[in-house]
């Protein structure tokens, strides 16, 4: 298995211009997958209701929506070390400010929460689009790409559970506060690390002379078309999110939800890790529409389930392409986006994937009495369905791609 995927992780992390800039993004993005959950602990720990602790974690998600594509058109016009440098200070000391100067139940503590959201160092966008223009042969852009998707998913599983880690010799502020540290850390650590020469605008406003408007990469029909593509993909994601625990709940014990959940993710993972290095070999623009079928078809297993078990086994089985959707995805970003936009255009690519989300878990929480789990199981596979049918639509706009970014000789 020389030739495998792990060992094509190993060269690429390896490789001396690439493993201290990949390591500092991982380390700062530590808060963005369990700032929202840490939130709302440290608002229950300081004795505010469930309703208070929703807004805070709410406006905390509504100021990343909004902030999120200004900080990364600023991000592309600057370049990473001026927007990283001071979001790697801000957003720790907004969180500090949320947490030890402010209580649930008056008006600072939404406040610092909006804020917080609004200087989230932008770590996935910058880190996305060096990915991009790194010097690196196109096969090993593919794996970080992939590199990108697993890691979403150890992050997603990870994250938390540092938390909690932090939490047993501590109390959830504490928690939140290291964190959150930690991650300005890592974002200071992203803007000052060497980088080869000509990967980045080395001027100030390097990007002035690209997009301006409102939407900017969305002005472009295949981004506009592809972010569409990944919000109707990404509903199904959160209609499943509230079918998996009603249906454990209503066949077994709510305790072991967590454990059937989980087995999406290994599936994923699994997936990414057997199929990966196959998917490297055809065009993006033609396995993106195949692979999102394939996922649309894993969702179909689901409302077969009769049991915790078969549940189990059905996400494990129907989440073996996940991974592979997503790293298809930003690879299609890195390639019809304009070059002087990417790290807007990857923002805009993983807003509409959380708004997706969030639209699907409040549909599923609208229908779940209606129709049940095996319902929403359904539903979710219905507009899964209708994810894959546009993406075989747009395939002629997704092959527009931009110029290939410098490939090493080999």
């Amino acid at each position: 298995m020389t030739n495998g995927l792990p060992h094509r992780f190993r060269t690429l992390l390896t490789q001396r211009r690439v493993g201290a800039v990949a390591w500092w993004s991982i380390v700062s993005r530590l808060p963005v997958y369990l700032m929202s959950l840490a939130m709302v602990l440290v608002v229950r720990e300081q004795g505010g209701s469930y309703a208070q602790a929703g807004l805070v974690a709410a406006l905390y998600t509504a100021g990343m929506a909004v902030g999120g594509p200004l900080i990364a058109r600023r991000l592309d016009r600057s370049g990473r070390r001026t927007v990283l440098a001071t979001t790697g200070v801000l957003y720790p000391s907004m969180l500090a400010v949320l947490v030890w100067a402010t209580r649930p139940g008056g008006w600072a503590q939404p406040v610092a929460a909006a804020l917080a959201g609004v200087a989230l160092p932008p770590a996935n966008a910058c880190m996305r689009s060096l990915w991009a223009r790194l010097p690196l042969k196109e096969q090993d852009r593919d794996t970080a790409y992939l590199w990108e998707a697993l890691l979403t998913e150890v992050l997603v599983i990870g994250a938390p559970l540092a938390l909690a880690g932090l939490m047993l010799s501590g109390s959830a502020g504490l928690a939140l506060t290291t964190v959150a540290v930690v991650g300005g850390a890592g974002a200071l650590g992203l803007a000052f690390v060497h980088l080869p020469a000509g990967t980045e605008p080395e001027h100030a406003d390097a990007g002035a002379d690209g997009p301006r408007r409102l939407l900017g990469p969305l002005r472009d029909s295949a981004m506009l078309a592809l972010t569409g593509i990944m919000a109707t993909c990404a509903v199904p994601i959160g209609l499943m999110t509230l079918a998996v625990p009603a249906f454990v709940a209503a066949h077994g014990s709510p305790g072991s939800t967590g454990a059937v959940y989980a087995c999406w993710g290994v599936g994923s993972a699994l997936g990414a890790l057997w199929l990966g290095r196959s998917q490297s070999q055809v065009a993006p623009h033609v396995r993106f529409p195949r692979l999102v079928l394939a996922y649309a078809l894993g969702t179909g297993l689901a409302p077969a389930a009769t049991s915790e078990p078969v549940l189990a086994l059905a996400l494990a089985v129907g989440g073996a392409p996940i991974a592979l959707v997503s790293a298809s995805e930003l690879t299609l970003v890195s390639t019809v986006a304009d070059s002087r936009s990417l790290a807007e255009a990857f923002t805009w690519a993983s807003l509409a994937t959380v708004l997706g989300d969030a639209m699907g878990q409040q549909a599923g929480g609208l229908l779940m009495d209606r129709i049940g789990p095996r319902g929403v199981f359904a539903t979710a596979f219905v507009l899964a369905l209708a994810g894959a049918g546009l993406a075989f639509a747009c395939r002629g706009l997704l092959s527009r791609g931009a110029t290939a970014p410098a490939e090493c000789p080999a």
